[in-house]
């Protein structure tokens, strides 16, 4: 463009300060006549030729109603616009100055049945918490809570509804919740009942292996949501009080990754007499799952035949009931051991259905699954119910649009302090990301605000000693950090004065006080540091972060810990006018999967050896690359094996020895 020219840009929507919809562009044209922008335009009259003029002001007038035709990005709202403008103002202040206000800070917080959230530490006032909330009723945040809880289809892109809730749902609500006429509350505890059903005949020994044998060894078959959350309950319930005591005897592993040496670890030391595998894949036609299903089919296979009844009795699925005729055609006993979900649930918010209640029941038992339910439950109508001010996942779902699209952070941290939640952040890392990862809104049209938090996290202390070096000094990360007032199984040595677990909290506690307030210059210089040093060890400080309290870790308490999680992504969903439960982002990359799998079966049994030609020409290098150097390896007897058989005898083989000497029975602490 000419450097004297002007740039025209067709109007956008914005709302003026009383809600009214108004045209709006970067230059002056909004508002003006046809005969004005004419003029407007006719400055630059030497370098447009007339008629390109009049088509500029013909297309400018017949864009108008396509424009208003769209509702507008919430961008564009003058709620919305007031967050930006404050958001200005609190970059300027500092959370040590923040603290400070006792009016403040004994407003920030909020409880629910044994939960306590405290957001004082967070970058935001009282005035902001107002201004969000403001925000969240114009995008009629209750409103759509309410539609998703009811059935209706929110899931636009597959024309589902988003029922989750559902899943934990009483008994008494049967009949409240339908979906295209069905009871949807109903349909959940006839399954509920059919697991509860199974799982205790198995747990009782009525339910045997093809050889008699009683099963001990549960494997589950998923990727996903049908592996991520269905594992991290398993490790809270590990080491609670009565899941040691229910889990004796049994074992319960996860196979996710299509990689064979996932299988190896698995299946190394299980005998498949014993073993039940469960199948957990809503269509059941994922790659990675469905390859990992037929090589553990092929193990019991390899031990005890291939008799149709070896299937039927070893082997269970967890899938959509729309995928019926793929799941008898596996071999699975669809009468007895088929336990159906439904379409109106994502992966990703499953743990509370069949894929995570069939292997936790049967390694726990289902009482205790019932009362992870109990806990969801709870916390679901607490969101469902209490207002805005009150509302914990609310709370915490404007605060995390507040820190990524006003604040400009672009990540988020988790740090459990319980080893036994070391599996959650991965989980909620699928939950949020899978969700909210979007570009596009709900209305079709590319947002141009940041949406979507980079989400990783580990336990506490293990993550102080791993990349809190950055959260205190690098960028800036907000923090959820999660503590309990009771440990699993407190420990207290007869020469310390303070228990392990306060030993934990201590830092719980610490840490965010020190990412808020810092270390000035004039503090460490205080400390007789030398003066070269002195820089490296001033801590900025004001780095915002969130503390959530429980009573103890507990399956009531891990059910209120995940609801409080997919509640708060829907809530940024629905401020971010996203949807957050389709998952279109991971379909490009399966599609061309299946393109490269093409490719190498094709030069797999070419024997000419001639090269790949994919039509990319980096893309045909490696692979090219990858099968030379392979072939090289296996040709030259490098030990490498390019093809290797399922069948393990290790379980026979590996027996620990009768007679060592670990003393693990007499040791002592002292």
């Amino acid at each position: 463009m000419h450097p004297t020219s002007k740039k025209i840009r067709y109007p956008e929507i914005v709302y003026d300060e009383n809600g009214n919809v108004q045209l709006s562009t970067q230059s002056d044209i909004a508002g003006t006549s046809a005969l004005e922008l004419d003029e407007h335009l006719s400055d630059d009259q030497s370098l447009q030729p007339q008629h390109q003029q009049q088509n500029r002001v013909q297309k400018f007038i017949s864009n108008i109603p396509k424009v208003l035709s769209k509702p507008p990005l919430v961008s564009a709202t003058p709620e919305w616009r007031k967050l930006q403008r404050h958001a200005q103002q609190i970059k300027s202040t500092h959370l040590r100055d923040l603290l400070q206000d006792p009016e403040r800070c004994d407003a920030m917080w909020a409880e629910h049945d044994g939960v306590y959230y405290d957001y004082s530490r967070q970058q935001a006032t009282l005035e902001t918490m107002e201004l969000l909330f403001d925000l969240a009723e114009r995008q009629d945040l209750v409103k759509r809570i309410h539609a998703m809880v009811n059935g209706e289809k929110i899931n636009f892109t597959e024309n589902r509804a988003v029922l989750h809730t559902a899943l934990r749902a009483s008994k008494d609500d049967i009949g409240t919740v339908f979906v295209d006429g069905v009871d949807a509350i109903k349909e959940v505890h006839e399954v509920l009942d059919q697991i509860k059903e199974f799982t205790e005949a198995f747990r009782s020994g009525k339910i045997t292996g093809y050889t008699g044998k009683r099963m001990r060894n549960i494997v589950s078959v998923g990727i996903g949501g049908s592996y991520l959350g269905p594992e991290f309950l398993a490790e809270v319930l590990k080491t609670e009080e009565e899941g040691i005591n229910s889990s004796l005897g049994y074992s319960l592993r996860f196979l996710a990754n299509v990689d064979p040496v996932d299988v190896e670890r698995t299946c190394a030391d299980l005998d498949p007499e014993e073993t039940l595998i469960i199948i957990v894949s809503k269509t059941f036609t994922t790659a990675e799952t469905m390859l990992n299903a037929r090589t553990m089919r092929q193990w019991l296979w390899d031990f005890m035949g291939d008799d149709v009844e070896v299937v039927r009795k070893h082997v269970v699925a967890c899938s959509s009931v729309s995928a019926t005729e793929n799941v008898k055609k596996f071999g699975v006993d669809t009468e007895k051991y088929f336990f159906r979900f439904w379409d109106w649930v994502g992966g990703r918010y499953s743990v509370c259905g069949a894929a995570g209640a069939v292997p936790i029941s049967l390694l726990y038992g289902f009482d205790l699954f019932e009362k992870f339910l109990e806990g969801a439950r709870s916390m679901d109508q607490h969101f469902i119910n209490a207002p805005m001010r009150e509302n914990i996942p609310i709370i915490m779902g404007l605060l995390g649009v507040w820190n990524s699209s006003f604040m400009g952070y672009n990540s988020r941290a988790l740090i459990p302090y319980a080893q036994a939640l070391l599996r959650l952040p991965a989980h909620i890392q699928q939950l949020d990301m899978e969700s909210n990862g979007k570009r596009i809104s709900r209305h079709g049209i590319e947002i141009d605000y940041p949406v979507g938090e980079v989400d990783f996290g580990e336990p506490g202390t293990n993550s102080q000693h791993s990349f809190f070096q950055l959260i205190h000094q690098g960028q800036t990360i907000p923090v959820d950090f999660l503590g309990f007032v009771q440990s699993q199984h407190d420990l207290l040595m007869d020469s310390e004065q303070l228990s392990s677990h306060d030993e934990l909290m201590s830092n719980f506690f610490a840490q965010p006080d020190a990412l808020a307030n810092g270390k000035t210059a004039e503090e460490v210089r205080a400390e007789g540091c030398p003066e070269e040093l002195v820089m490296h060890k001033v801590f900025d400080g004001n780095r915002p972060s969130s503390s959530l309290l429980f009573p103890q870790l507990s399956a009531y308490v891990t059910g209120q810990i995940l609801s409080l999680y997919e509640h708060r992504t829907a809530v940024q969903g629905f401020i971010w006018d996203l949807n957050s439960f389709d998952q279109w982002g991971v379909e490009l990359g399966k599609k061309l999967a299946v393109d490269i799998k093409g490719h190498l079966l094709k030069a797999r049994y070419d024997p000419k050896r001639r090269p790949i030609d994919t039509g990319s020409p980096a893309t045909s290098r490696i692979l090219n690359y990858y099968l030379k150097n392979g072939r090289d390896a296996d040709e030259n007897g490098s030990g490498i094996k390019t093809l290797t058989s399922v069948t393990r005898l290790t379980h026979r083989e590996h027996y620990p020895p009768p007679i060592h000497d670990l003393g693990g029975n007499v040791g002592k602490l002292s």
